[in-house]
């Protein structure tokens, strides 16, 4: 059997990169460098023109991992967007997904045209191809940096990296079909583009629903089992939205919104699980997609690759950020530390293997010239991002909650739950002994933080605004303690 197809070289080849990029990423902590960039120059050294020397050419191969990839980085997002700090910023961002990215890639594309000579049609489509923020690379940076910002930077910034990839995709497969077949009318093209994000979007909503009730109602055996169910449940909201002709990466976000924002078993270990494996995705498609680049063909287009990306970050993103919230009463260093956190990653190398896979002419170019903007995106915006949040004066602490230190698998019909509350200073509560509440008996608190201390509660323990509680007990009991406190759901 050839090297290249043994099961024990690919494995020992998959396990020891992945292990070199975890290390590798502590020592880019320390560096201040983020991590994505690392896995990137890691696996262009192992490439064919790097001191491993493996040959890796198929984008076939790259375009099926990243489009699993993102769809599960997509759903950790979800389950981790806080409803209550989004909706806010809905409208703001439903902007910068859609016409924010249409402007971006407008600019970016005019650039490419006069700069690299590409026709219209190919400059337009490169710029598509740039146009969105990455949700891999804005989720891993912010928490790498562990960067907390003033007013709605932070939950619009998450929002509309997760939203603006179905944009891009659309316009990206329309461009692609124009370039490939020439003098294709455009409506259907712009149909395709509206049906597309309408149809992922109502079907997420509907399909997140139906998740939450089957998690909820199903028992299984094991409670590994419910790893595997959600996974099934990402790959199943994905096909069967594609299949109608929806964005499945626009409907595996919006389902896991609503179910990171609904209450269903399990969910705290969920989500731990679906980190890890987001997490994972994102090693390894860096990686794949460093082995996949060849640092020579870069060399050539290095110079005029470098001014397309000036204008992307100084020209492109920060209009398309400036326009896109010109309705909002955001401030206006907000609006300059939105635009500098628009970080490129493997979204725009993914979308740049569809026009080389459909034979597009000069689509290796696009792929080369995207890859290199996704490096410098990385490289400068990654790298200065606590800096320019001094300069701006945007930055303030992050809020980092401390995790509560017990853990809960409900057994059986699983009609228990361990959840966790927040006291807010108007709670009725308040200066109240436990003893006094009269809770119901079916709800019991088994654990108290105040600040950095964990309490175990008493009968005559009395309660303090800012108090979280984790109490053990079934749905009806937990949402009756939730009402009589008035306490506040802790995000899982």
């Amino acid at each position: 059997m050839a090297p290249h197809t043994d099961p024990s070289v690919i494995l020992l080849i998959s396990g020891g990169l992945l292990l070199i990029s975890l290390l590798a990423s502590k020592l880019g902590g320390r560096l201040g460098l983020p991590g994505l960039l690392l896995f990137l120059v890691i696996g262009m050294l192992a490439g064919s023109e790097g001191v491993g020397g493996i040959p890796f050419t198929d984008y076939a191969l790259t375009q099926l991992i990243g489009t699993v990839a993102l769809a599960f980085i997509l759903f950790n997002g979800g389950l981790e967007t806080n409803w209550r700090t989004t909706r806010p910023v809905l409208w703001a961002g439903v902007s910068l997904a859609t016409l924010g990215v249409l402007l971006t890639a407008s600019v970016v594309g005019t650039a490419a045209h006069y700069l690299l000579g590409l026709p219209w049609v190919l400059a337009l489509l490169l710029g598509a191809v740039v146009a969105p923020t990455d949700a891999s690379a804005v989720f891993s940076v912010l928490k790498e940096r562990a960067l907390g910002f003033k007013g709605q930077i932070r939950p619009l910034l998450e929002f509309e990296s997760g939203i603006n990839d179905p944009t891009a995709v659309a316009l990206v497969l329309g461009l692609t079909e124009l370039a490939a077949h020439p003098g294709m009318p455009l409506l259907p093209i712009a149909w395709d583009f509206v049906q597309e994000l309408l149809v992922g979007g109502v079907l997420g909503f509907a399909l997140g629903q139906l998740s939450v009730r089957l998690l909820n109602r199903v028992a299984l055996p094991l409670d590994g089992l419910y790893y595997v169910l959600t996974t099934a449940l990402v790959a199943l909201i994905y096909g069967l939205s594609a299949l109608v002709h929806g964005s499945g990466f626009l409907a595996v976000y919006v389902a896991a919104v609503v179910m990171g924002n609904s209450d269903f078993l399990h969910k705290r270990t969920v989500r731990h699980f679906h980190e890890g494996l987001s997490y994972l995705f994102e090693v390894v498609m860096f990686l794949l997609l460093g082995l996949l680049v060849f640092p020579k063909q870069l060399l050539v287009v290095a110079l005029p690759a470098l001014l397309v990306s000036l204008v992307l970050v100084v020209l492109g993103r920060p209009a398309a950020v400036f326009l896109g919230l010109a309705a909002t009463r955001m401030p206006a260093a907000h609006k300059a530390m939105v635009a500098w956190v628009g970080l490129r990653g493997a979204v725009p190398i993914i979308l740049a293997t569809f026009p080389v896979l459909s034979g597009v002419e000069e689509a290796q170019t696009l792929f080369n010239v995207t890859f290199f903007l996704v490096l410098v995106s990385i490289l400068v915006q990654g790298t200065s991002l606590p800096l320019v949040a001094r300069w701006l004066g945007v930055k303030e602490p992050l809020n980092s909650r401390p995790a509560m230190p017990l853990e809960y698998s409900p057994t059986g019909a699983g009609k228990n739950d361990l959840v966790e509350l927040v006291l807010p200073p108007h709670s009725p509560v308040i200066g109240q002994r436990i003893v006094d509440l009269r809770l119901p008996p079916e709800a019991l608190i088994v654990l108290l933080r105040r600040g950095d201390e964990y309490l175990i509660p008493r009968g005559n323990t009395t309660l303090l605004a800012g108090d979280v509680l984790q109490l053990l007990g079934a749905q009806p009991f937990l949402a009756e303690v939730l009402a009589r406190t008035a306490a506040q759901r802790a995000q899982d």
